[in-house]
């Protein structure tokens, strides 16, 4: 099969090997830190510590955007004196949404949705071939964008416009909302409705697509990707996670899951409710608790052990950790049920994409497969 180069870092000599958990016992860790060490860790920085300097480093970065934005805008400005910049085209599909186009073979779609009682986003790549093959039709991946972030991350983050050139199938980045979590929210929002039957009723209608799909997510948005195919059985041919949230229930996840919803000034208890007194719904969108359901799915998870092993990028590496012990019991839950799964546990690292990337490209071998395109 054709070599592509992907752009993205390619794994690091030395790095732990990736191992597949065979059914009847948990992933290799030996190379990697204890759980045990991990939790100490995170609970030593203090997990309302770290939402605070989150926030706070996040007040600071959108400054500095702004500052940024503001010289890229006069630059911009004075290059288009000399060199004017198409304006994109919107035309409306069949179904009747929206669809910008941004380049030969991306375009954002505005999705009238009732499940968000609004219009929302989807950003698609369509395969080289779209144009010249009307009669075909092609598999989706799925693409989530993790909390505090949007529809465009994967393809401001990465190159996949570049990788997926060549090979049939169709991207699909639709929209999670500000937190990235894709669920059934207690105050209405329904981005799992949305993701799992509005945009593939979209794709399938006015892109050709197949009923052959994987999905593949960062952060929340690999909670997304384990909960989707969990709660669905059969729907993704595949799921991978990258430093995703997989046991929503685990010591001190509720309280994460709150501060990100809390981070975007929405209600309290607005996504599941109380994680006590609403136990049993926290319990029914818990990829752990659904890990029954991926059975027959191809599966791959990642995540780093952050601080410990880590290079003192501290406000990355710690929430790394906080979710480090929630993918090993996740993970752990899959070898009891005897459900296969490919994983990469690593030392250090943080909740960033120069680590997501790479997880990316390790994993595509596997998710192409369950696509059918090359590799």
């Amino acid at each position: 099969m054709p070599h592509h180069d992907t752009g993205m870092p390619p794994r690091p000599a030395g790095a732990p090997p990736r191992a597949t958990a065979v059914p009847d016992r948990p992933a290799d860790r030996s190379a990697a830190p204890s759980r045990r060490a991990v939790t100490r860790a995170a609970a030593a920085g203090g997990l309302a510590a770290l939402i605070g300097a989150t926030a706070g480093t996040a007040t600071a970065e959108a400054a500095r955007g702004r500052s940024a934005g503001s010289r890229a805008t006069t630059a911009r400005a004075a290059a288009r004196v000399t060199s004017p910049t198409p304006t994109p085209r919107t035309v409306t599909t069949a179904s009747g949404a929206a669809a910008t186009r941004l380049g030969p073979r991306t375009l954002d779609v505005s999705l009238p949705s009732a499940a968000l009682g609004r219009s929302a986003p989807v950003r698609l790549i369509l395969p080289s071939s779209f144009g010249t093959r009307p009669d075909r039709t092609y598999p989706v991946l799925y693409l989530l964008h993790g909390a505090h972030d949007d529809y465009t991350s994967w393809t401001r983050e990465t190159d996949i416009e570049a990788f997926t050139a060549g090979r049939e199938l169709i991207v699909a980045m639709p929209d999670a909302g500000p937190t990235g979590i894709p669920t059934a929210w207690r105050s209405g929002a329904d981005y799992e409705k949305f993701q799992l039957t509005e945009v593939p009723a979209l794709l399938a209608r006015d892109y050709r697509a197949s009923g052959v799909r994987v999905v593949a997510g960062v952060s929340t948005g690999g909670y997304g990707a384990m909960a989707h195919a969990a709660r669905h059985p059969g729907m993704f041919t595949a799921a991978a996670s990258y430093s995703g949230i997989l046991d929503t229930t685990a010591p001190g996840v509720p309280t994460l899951m709150d501060a990100i919803v809390a981070r975007e000034n929405l209600a309290p208890l607005s996504l599941w409710g109380n994680p006590l007194l609403n136990a049993l719904t926290w319990r029914d969108f818990n990829p752990r608790s659904r890990a029954a359901g991926l059975r027959g799915t191809a599966l791959y998870v990642s995540s780093g052990s952050g601080v410990v092993g880590g290079v003192g990028d501290w406000l990355p590496e710690a929430l790394e950790s906080a979710l480090w012990p929630s993918a090993h019991a996740f993970t752990d839950t899959l070898a009891l049920l005897r459900v296969p799964v490919t994983t990469h546990f690593y030392a250090g690292g943080g909740h960033s994409w120069a680590y997501w990337k790479r997880e990316f490209t390790a994993s595509w071998p596997m998710l192409a497969g369950a696509l059918g395109v090359p590799a």
